[in-house]
């Protein structure tokens, strides 16, 4: 069996690239011949890969980068023993990150979640899908130390929520400030359950 992993199959760099795309320009600013041509592939294997087009494009690559944020999450997480450490921790890496990218690489699932609001679509159930798994990434961490349900339930959906707009405004600020901030907050607020 060879060491090696196959190059990305044309499915597999179009979704990757337009998680990117969408991540620094939202969904309404990605085209569908800019994600083929970056991704190297023709328009018509972008539709045969995705007959739904853009959209079904731009789920998949929110699906995709909900994960890579998920182990990112559960990275963090899992670093830290005190689960108020590991938050303050995770909200660091964000602003490393974020800051590394220049300020471009923010959260898809934020920037296609606010462009579609009011809308029924497939991105609307996606992003919904997505903030909830991260919930329950914190909530499990948050169990596992010994929170009640209903605590860790609410908590995690705090945490998810405060990174989320931190993320926001550190771009907007082009500062880590922000993320640091709200990671101290938050872990202030984890100890309180833990007096």
């Amino acid at each position: 069996m060879s060491q090696y992993s196959a190059p990305p199959s044309t499915r597999e760099r179009i979704v990757v690239v337009a998680a990117r795309l969408i991540q620094r320009q939202g969904y309404v600013g990605t085209g569908i011949k800019q994600i083929a041509q970056e991704a190297q592939a023709t328009l018509g294997s972008v539709y045969h890969a995705f007959p739904g087009g853009k959209e079904a494009v731009a789920v998949a690559a929110l699906q995709h980068g909900g994960k890579e944020f998920s182990w990112l999450l559960k990275d963090a997480l899992r670093r830290a023993e005190d689960p108020a450490a590991a938050v303050e921790a995770c909200a660091a890496d964000l602003a490393t990150g974020l800051r590394e990218s220049g300020w471009t690489d923010g959260c898809p699932v934020t920037a296609a979640a606010l462009e579609t609001l009011g809308t029924d679509s497939e991105i609307q159930r996606v992003c919904r899908e997505i903030l909830r798994a991260w919930e329950d990434v914190v909530a499990e961490k948050l169990l596992g130390c010994g929170f009640a349900e209903a605590d860790a339930r609410e908590v995690a959906t705090t945490v998810i929520s405060a990174l989320e707009g931190a993320e926001v405004t550190a771009q907007v600020n082009r500062s880590e400030e922000p993320l640091l901030a709200a990671g101290r907050q938050l872990a202030r607020l984890i100890r309180t359950y833990q007096d």
